[in-house]
């Protein structure tokens, strides 16, 4: 039989065509990113000007009433006939990656209901970013594309993965962030063959990306001198702080989304319509915390009070939880960098008014703690050090950047906060995993076994169950087969008294209904 694993790994010489498929992705998935950035750009522009005319034009407030509670009610159906597209849109491809959401529309549909629901949110104000639907629109034109030209289960999953890395570099200007963001978030382990894909598609769209939004990073912030040495220790304190800010930001948004879920006596497409009577308000009274965040980021300068920082803070940490807890598309990747930005102004200040340190290291905690605010909400450090150094174009801060992401990791870490996407994706599973569990090794499903197979792959940890096992002493789940061990360069045919030994490369083989609980069971084993 011709599976996933033989089409794959049977030759090396199939790098190379998936890879130029990988070029192809990054290709495709780079312009329809480009295309989204610049109607989200207009979108926004849109909102702004609006709302300044409807400040100086109060007469029109009910108007605008009606048409707000339009888009939100439009948004409404759109997420009701398509549950993929609500939120940022990578939870749900983590769980396609795993196996989940296998009864869901198809990837033409939910790229085009993505585009269109996105742009009206950021047109009606809301504060969503545009990152994470442009993870998903990635993926979405690589499912199409490898729907046709992919030769295995596995291959299109990789150029999904290849997508989506694709669609962060695009969004960004950001190419080292999208790989590493796909093998340390999406994948959560090291290929080579990942890691060639990934970076082939992301560079593609990121040259796509430059060619029309030139080659200058997202963040500006002119970092005239580094933090000395003896000062390092105020990293520490900083990564201590986004720790702890950061597991509130997580606990917060996951309280919110909880909320709207007890409006069970509201319909979803009424649900979407609360927060555009917060965006309302927001454009009234403050309207700087509209959209992503781009005009705050304007407003982080030296001579902003500690005050006006924390309100800002405050105000755009609720409309960003009431935005993205509703379900509207939307992502909290660019606003949760803006929140980080906003702490980092309030303990610079702290600094230099208080305690007497130089003003020209205002910028530098400013970068710093959008590292430490992102490592401790996403849990995924490397990709913060990388996605911050690219977007401000601050090589030079590699060390710093890393102690704040550090610290802030393990403190979130010590406080039990979840990984934010993590968490959002086992909020999204909680219905369909209903019936299905693995009792010993034995699968117990609601679903018939298929006679289709897909292959699952993992790395040997250390301290896992499966370190220095022979493959007969371990209770691998019924109905799958472990076909390869991969060693190095070498590759082993499985017997039952090979050694498994750490940073073994194992493809297990399974059908594809059960392909989610097996690799949640397989993980399990494998987790320190």
């Amino acid at each position: 039989m011709k599976n996933n694993y033989y089409v794959l790994a049977k030759d090396s010489s199939k790098k190379i065509p998936l890879i130029g498929k990988s070029v192809l992705v990054g290709g495709a998935a780079g312009i329809v990113v480009v295309l989204y950035r610049i109607t989200l750009t207009y979108a926004e522009k849109f909102s702004f000007f609006a709302y300044d005319y409807l400040r100086e034009h109060m007469k029109w407030i009910p108007v605008a009433i009606v048409i707000l509670a339009g888009l939100g009610y439009v948004i409404g159906q759109l997420v009701s006939n398509n549950a993929m597209i609500s939120g940022s849109g990578i939870p749900q491809l983590e769980g396609i990656l795993k196996g989940h959401f296998r009864k869901r529309k198809s990837w033409l549909n939910t790229l085009c209901s993505k585009f269109l629901g996105g742009t009206l949110a950021i047109m009606g104000g809301l504060s969503l970013g545009r990152e994470g639907p442009s993870i998903q629109i990635g993926a979405n034109v690589a499912e199409g594309i490898g729907n046709k030209i992919a030769e295995s289960r596995l291959e299109r999953k990789i150029l999904m993965a290849s997508g989506a890395s694709a669609g962060l570099a695009a969004a960004f200007n950001a190419p080292l962030a999208g790989v590493i963001f796909a093998l340390e978030e999406v994948f959560k382990y090291f290929s080579p063959i990942i890691l060639l894909s990934t970076m082939s598609a992301a560079v593609t769209a990121d040259f796509i990306s430059k060619q029309v939004f030139g080659t200058q990073p997202i963040f500006r912030f002119e970092l005239v001198r580094a933090i000395p040495l003896e000062n390092y220790w105020l990293l520490i304190l900083l990564g201590v702080f986004m720790g702890i800010m950061g597991s509130v930001y997580n606990l917060f948004l996951l309280k919110v989304q909880k909320l709207y879920l007890r409006l069970h006596f509201l319909k979803a497409n009424i649900k979407t319509v609360i927060p555009f009577f917060f965006a309302l308000t927001a454009g009234l009274f403050l309207p700087i915390i509209l959209g992503g965040g781009h005009r705050i980021v304007e407003e982080l300068t030296i001579e902003k009070g500690i005050v006006f920082l924390s309100v800002v803070f405050l105000f755009k940490l609720i409309f960003s939880a009431v935005s993205f807890g509703s379900g509207a598309p939307g992502g909290i990747f660019f606003p949760l960098l803006v929140l980080g930005a906003s702490l980092g102004g309030v303990f610079a200040q702290v600094l230099i008014q208080y305690f007497g340190y130089p003003e020209e290291l205002f910028y530098n905690f400013i970068v710093l703690a959008m590292a430490g605010y992102f490592t401790a909400i996403v849990r995924a450090p490397i990709t913060g050090i990388v996605l911050i150094m690219e977007m401000t174009g601050s090589f030079e801060s590699m060390l710093q950047l890393t102690i704040v992401a550090l610290v802030a990791y393990v403190v979130a870490d010590l406080m039990k906060s979840p990984p934010i996407y993590d968490a959002l994706l086992e909020n999204l599973l909680t219905k369909e995993q209903k019936g299905e569990e693995i009792e010993g090794n034995k699968i117990v499903s609601n679903r018939r076994a298929s006679n289709k197979r897909v292959i699952i792959e993992l790395i040997v940890q250390h301290g896992s169950l499966l370190e220095n096992k022979k493959i007969m002493e371990t209770a691998w789940p019924t109905q799958t087969l472990l076909v390869s061990v991969k060693r190095g360069e070498m590759e082993i045919l499985p017997q039952g008294d090979t050694v498994i030994r750490v940073g073994d490369q194992l493809s297990i083989l399974t059908d594809v209904n059960h392909e989610s609980i097996v690799r949640d069971y397989i993980g399990r084993m494998n987790d320190v």
